[in-house]
């Protein structure tokens, strides 16, 4: 009797152990958003104001790269546009010039046509006087001699004028080839510019993200090139935990889903945060030595996500634990 009792009582013990609650579903380490930023621009680093530990926001500037040669670039670049400007001002002024001419003669061609055609009407008038006997005929000759001499000027100035078109046609031809080039020139030089002025902004250094520094690679004075680490820099206000679940486990998981994590300190230190899993690997892998699964058993497993908004005790590499 004695017997049986003791072998129901670990019945029931096995029995409260097999119901009891896991503490845990899966476990992992802690990560954030990391970001290397590096030189855009080649020079010495003339100033460099940033320490590791520092938080900062997003657009600080933090240092500067050496651009005294961008910049006597720059002022060469400029002296030639407003070269380049002023002859394109005097090509225009040429034609303009030239132009003026042209109208001048053809307002000279308008003034003796309008000339001669006043002095028919004269004429004509003449000739009805002279016909009744009330002018001498001296006048009437007077006036057909106007006529005559306003002809033949106006056909020499219809002369002029041909050849002055075609002069100033070729003159203007030539003025506009040139300006054409100049402007083919300008357009070269604002190239060069954007460049240089793309240049001149890449040596300006920035945090690209609110965050941490994490670690500063360069001092200030330092000569660096192109694609040089300078800083890294991570969001540490917003991590997450990179779990590892088995295909068992993944049924039940969705992104969006609300879960527990847990900041494992050691010695049974542990704090909790409000997590939602943001990401789930379509991918299996083989479970990862230092990773601890509901199935130990389990060769494959899939990575998942968990975001937690650190309230600063949480550190990058830190272990933890997650209960779905």
């Amino acid at each position: 009797m004695r017997q049986i009792t003791v072998i129901a009582i670990l019945m029931l013990m096995l029995a409260s152990c097999s119901k009891k609650e896991k503490k845990f579903d899966a476990t992992g380490t802690f990560e954030a958003s990391e970001v290397t930023v590096s030189a855009k621009s080649s020079g010495e680093l003339e100033m460099f104001n940033l320490a590791e530990g520092q938080t900062l926001e997003a657009g600080v500037l933090v240092g500067n790269i050496d651009i005294t040669q961008l910049t006597l670039k720059k002022n060469e670049l400029a002296t030639a546009s407003s070269q380049l400007n002023a002859n394109r001002d005097q090509l225009r002024s040429n034609r303009r010039a030239t132009d003026s001419k042209q109208l001048d003669l053809q307002k000279q061609v308008a003034s003796i046509k309008q000339q001669i055609a006043n002095a028919k009407r004269e004429r004509q008038r003449f000739t009805e006087l002279v016909n009744d006997g009330a002018v001498p005929r001296k006048q009437l000759d007077d006036i057909n001699y106007q006529i005559s001499v306003l002809e033949k000027q106006l056909a020499a100035t219809t002369d002029q004028l041909a050849a002055a078109n075609r002069s100033l046609a070729e003159q203007s031809a030539g003025i506009d080839a040139q300006i054409s080039g100049l402007d083919a020139q300008q357009q070269g030089i604002n190239v060069q510019q954007a460049q240089l002025d793309d240049q001149i902004a890449n040596a300006a250094v920035r945090t690209p993200i609110r965050g941490t520094v994490l670690e500063k690679y360069v001092a200030q004075g330092e000569f660096v090139t192109v694609g040089k680490p300078l800083f890294k820099m991570a969001d540490i206000d917003n991590m997450f935990i990179r779990a590892y679940v088995t295909s068992a486990q993944l049924q039940g998981i969705k992104v969006g889903q609300p879960c527990k994590v847990f900041a494992d300190y050691g010695d049974g230190q542990k704090k909790q945060y409000e997590g939602t899993v943001i990401w789930i690997s379509s991918r299996s892998e083989f479970t990862p030595k230092t990773i601890l699964t509901d199935d130990e058993r389990a060769d494959l497993v899939y990575a998942v996500k968990i975001a937690i908004k650190n309230d600063g005790f949480v550190k990058i590499g830190m272990y933890g634990e997650v209960k779905f």
